[in-house]
Parts: structure tokens; C-alpha cells; sequence
């Protein structure tokens, strides 16, 4: 073993970012707590870690917005038409218990539903969280008991998907913990956390990023299938990955991952396909025939026409506009001055999702939420977002009060709320704006500001380009009048035990580009 004398040093590792110190919203809002951290502070010397504190703030976020669900489950569930909607407190859970044979011990996919809906309508692995919900619910008393204890179980193992979510952002820029607090506090992440089963999904994928930010590309993989398996969404992060790995020339990495949430998905899915097909096949039956709903800007072009389109050409023009966002991604990450991050692009392909769907249902915002963290780690931007998402929140729920209200007409009429979804679209678009210009303009990225090329980009961090189009093929110009520190990446020589690698990461520099 070699002696502390004999063995080379390691660089010293960058110390980690401390939002109060370079963000004037978080240093703002420190005031509550004592104000910003000191120089001096002692981090990671006690219990209280950044992870650890971030994850009891999720919680504790969470536990609120079981709170402000306490209207409903105190009898707007079950009484009255439009107290569920006035309170602003409505849940699929209860309401699914029942209506999705759950309370009858039917079997999803497997045994066919009386009603409308002949068959559970979600994702296998959504499915499954939603049965394991059901066996763990006390079957006896009143149907109105047993919706409680289901929706009160949902929780509890939602609460445990939240935390996970938290955790996994925290951990993923390794200099960045604090950035999971924005998770934890996002108020529109507590509202909407038990309104369906969505967190599931998003805690799967927030541990794929984490697992892909450390290199472990095959393990990325399958937690990606299984997050798919839940929802549909988490499969167009393999778009922008597949382009950043062509830049990069990481085919193998990439192989890895693809193959590894092809069988992870494959595994969950073909047992139901092979022996309940039709009771497996609802969910994307039901994608295919729904019409246009709640949230999207169809609705108001169909809501404000005389002859709206048939769901067919609603369908149809809704992919070709994915497709085309989904281009202008591909061909901005090949052409973009500095390869772009990874978590900005999977927020942007999320994003160019919910904004052209024919539904964006308000737990639907949860998808984003961990992306957009990763992709723009700013208060003020993110704060913005949030409070156009929460005014959306109050704006579908008082719109179905006013709707289910009667000549009372309690809520908001149908021109308020399509005000509630352009304030959605609108905060949406911002955000993308902003990350799209932090892909074009390198220097304004709050994460490479500070020293780094992409925390969450794996093997992709510090890569060299091996394919690149357009202005991707010079050097990149950084714009002289902008503000703010600028990053200037370069070159650096890390000593490993005796190896020695050249590695590239970012240097801070000042706008003029001096050390």
C-alpha cells in the first residue's frame, strides 16, 4: 500500500454550489430561515445533510398538500357535485376504487369493467401500484370508508415516490444538492402529487437521470423502461440522448441504454399482452380515441369554432407538431455552439409534449417539475413557472365548478378559463425560452457558470464532439454585452493515482473572458 507520501494528490474538488451565495431570489427568501450561508459554515459536518434536509422538506411539502386535501376527503368526494371543485381538492384515487373494479377484487386487464370503460385504462406498471394499493386497503365497512383508506394508502406510497424524487435531483449534479429544494418546495408539485398516480413514473425517471449522470448507462436504461411501462413519457428522453450520444460518438453507452429499457419495459408488459391483449392494449386505445380535453390550446380552438375538428385530425396534427418540435431539438443539439446538457433537452422534448397534446390534465406539471430543475436550476424562472402552473391548478377546478354548479354558476366561465390555459402555455413557453437561449448562449447557464460542462450527462461530460452541423463546427462566440460571469471551458489535468488524464471541464471567468 502506498504511503500518504509516495502518492500523488488528487485535484481538489470544487466546493458545492450554495444557492443563497449566487441567487438574489434564494438569498431573498433565506431571510425566512436565518438568511444567507455564511462563509464560514460548517457543511456536512452533522446530520442535516443538503440530501437528507431536502427530502424532509419534500415530505413535509407533501404532508401540506394532503392537508389541503382534507375538504374532500372529509365528504367533497362523496357529497355534492361541485365541493371537490370549489375546494379546489379533487382526486382520481377515491373515485377509481369503485369505478374501476378495485373495490370487486377484478383483476386488471384481466377481468372486464361494467360501465363505459371496459377495460383499467393505464400503463401495466401503473396498474400494478394501483392493485398493490388496493390489496393493502381494509375491505370491510362502508364503500365511502374503503375510498378513504385507498386514497389514504395511495398516499403513503406516493409520499415515498416524492421523496425519492427529491433525493435523486439532489444527487444528481453532485455540486448542486441544494437544487432539490426547488423540487421539494414547488407548490404546484403539492397540489396536484395525489391527484393520479403520475409520481411513480416521475420518481423512475428522476432515478434514471441520476443513474445515467453516473455513467451507469445500462442501469439508466432499465429504469427508464420501467418508468415507461408507467407512463408514456419517459420514452422521449431516448430521443435527445440518442442525438447527444451521436455528437459525442457514445454508441455504446447509448446501446446500453436503449437495449436495457427495451427489456425492462418488455418484461413488465408481455406477460399482460400475451394473455389479456385487448384489457392490455385500453390505455393506448384510449390515447388514440380521446377526444380533445381539458388544458390544451385545442380546446380552445374547439371550444371557439362552429365546426371543430374531428379527433382524427386533432391526432393527426398534433404529431406532425411534436415531430416537428422534436426536429428543432434534434437539429439545435447538433448545431448548438457547445453540446448541450442533457437535462435540458429531456425538459424540452417533455415540454414540446405537453404543449402540442390534446390534454394536459394538471398533474401533468409533475413530469416536468424534476426536469426543469436539472434543465434551469434559477429561482426566479422557476418560481415564475410555478405560479403560472398553480394558477392553472385553480383555474380547471373552478372552471368544473362552475360547470357542475348548475344555474348557481360557482367558478369560473369558459372564457376565464381559457385565460387559466394560456397562463399554463405561456409560463411553459418561458421556460423553454429560457433553456433554449442557455443552450444558444452557453455563458448564461447558471450550471456552467460555475465550472461545470453537464453534471447529468454521464458519459457525455467532458466529451469531445465527433459529429457536429452548422455553427456547432466554430468556435462558439459569447456575446461581449453579456452580464454576469461567462464560462470559459478549457482543459484540465487531473492526477489519478499515478494516471494521468486530461479531462474537460468548465473554468469561470469573468465576462471579458479574463481568469
Amino acid at each position: 500500500m502506498p504511503s500518504a507520501e509516495s502518492t500523488p494528490a488528487r485535484v481538489h474538488e470544487p466546493e458545492p454550489v450554495h444557492p443563497t451565495r449566487n441567487d438574489k431570489v434564494a438569498t431573498a427568501g433565506s431571510e425566512l430561515i436565518g438568511g444567507p450561508l455564511g462563509q464560514r459554515a460548517l457543511i456536512g459536518t452533522a446530520w442535516w445533510t443538503p440530501v437528507r434536509v431536502v427530502a424532509l422538506v419534500a415530505i413535509g411539502m407533501f404532508v401540506l398538500g394532503l392537508v389541503q386535501k382534507l375538504p374532500c376527503y372529509d365528504g367533497g368526494w362523496f357529497f355534492g357535485a361541485s365541493t371537490q371543485y370549489t375546494h379546489a381538492c379533487y382526486s382520481d384515487i377515491p373515485h377509481l376504487y369503485q369505478g374501476r373494479g378495485f373495490a370487486d377484487g377484478l383483476v386488471p386487464y384481466f377481468d372486464k369493467l361494467p360501465g363505459d370503460m371496459d377495460y383499467l385504462e393505464y400503463p401495466v406498471l401503473t396498474g400494478v401500484f394501483m392493485e398493490v394499493a388496493a390489496w393493502l386497503t381494509p375491505g370491510s365497512g362502508s364503500i365511502q370508508h374503503q375510498e378513504q383508506w385507498y386514497w389514504m394508502v395511495n398516499a403513503g406510497m406516493l409520499m415515498a415516490c416524492a421523496a425519492v424524487i427529491a433525493v435523486c435531483v439532489s444527487r444528481t449534479h453532485a455540486r448542486r444538492p441544494w437544487d432539490g429544494l426547488l423540487v421539494a418546495l414547488a407548490p404546484a408539485f403539492a397540489l396536484t402529487a395525489t391527484i393520479n398516480w403520475d409520481l411513480l413514473a416521475v420518481a423512475l425517471t428522476a432515478a434514471a437521470m441520476m443513474m445515467w449522470s453516473r455513467g451507469r448507462s445500462l442501469a439508466f436504461g432499465i429504469l427508464l423502461g420501467l418508468a415507461t411501462a408507467a407512463k408514456l413519457y419517459p420514452v422521449f428522453l431516448l430521443g435527445p440522448l440518442f442525438v447527444l450520444c451521436w455528437r459525442a460518438g457514445k454508441w455504446r453507452d447509448y446501446g446500453k441504454a436503449f437495449g436495457g429499457a427495451a427489456v425492462a419495459w418488455l418484461v413488465v408488459n408481455l406477460p399482460v399482452m400475451l394473455f389479456a391483449f385487448e384489457g392490455w392494449s385500453k390505455f393506448y386505445r384510449f390515447s388514440q380515441e380521446r377526444g380533445v380535453d381539458f388544458g390544451s390550446f385545442w380546446l380552445i380552438l374547439a371550444q371557439n369554432s362552429s365546426d371543430p375538428l374531428a379527433t382524427d385530425s386533432v391526432n393527426t396534427l398534433a404529431t406532425l407538431l411534436v415531430v416537428v418540435c422534436f426536429a428543432g431539438i434534434a437539429w439545435l443539439t447538433l448545431t448548438a455552439p457547445r453540446r448541450p446538457r442533457f437535462a435540458q433537452l429531456a425538459f424540452l422534448v417533455v415540454a414540446a409534449f405537453i404543449l402540442t397534446n390534446k390534454v394536459y390534465s394538471p398533474q401533468y406539471v409533475l413530469w416536468l417539475v424534476p426536469l426543469a430543475v436539472l434543465a434551469r436550476p434559477k429561482w426566479r424562472d422557476f418560481l415564475i413557472w410555478q405560479a403560472c402552473e398553480v394558477a392553472y391548478f385553480l383555474g380547471i377546478w373552478f372552471y368544473l365548478a362552475y360547470t357542475t354548479s348548475g344555474d348557481a354558476h360557482k367558478g369560473l366561465p369558459t372564457d376565464g378559463y381559457h385565460w387559466a390555459i394560456g397562463v399554463h402555455l405561456l409560463g411553459t413557453l418561458y421556460l423553454c425560452g429560457v433553456v433554449v437561449r442557455d443552450i444558444l448562449m452557453p455563458q448564461r447557464d447558471v450550471v456552467r457558470q460555475n465550472g461545470d460542462d453537464d453534471p447529468s450527462g454521464g458519459v457525455l461530460d467532458g466529451a469531445e464532439d465527433v459529429f457536429v452541423l452548422g455553427a456547432a463546427a466554430h468556435p462558439p462566440r459569447h456575446a461581449s454585452h453579456a452580464e454576469g460571469p461567462q464560462a470559459d471551458w478549457g482543459t484540465q489535468h487531473e492526477v489519478d493515482w499515478g494516471t494521468q488524464h486530461e479531462v474537460e471541464w468548465g473554468r469561470q471567468g469573468t465576462s471579458d473572458g479574463s481568469p
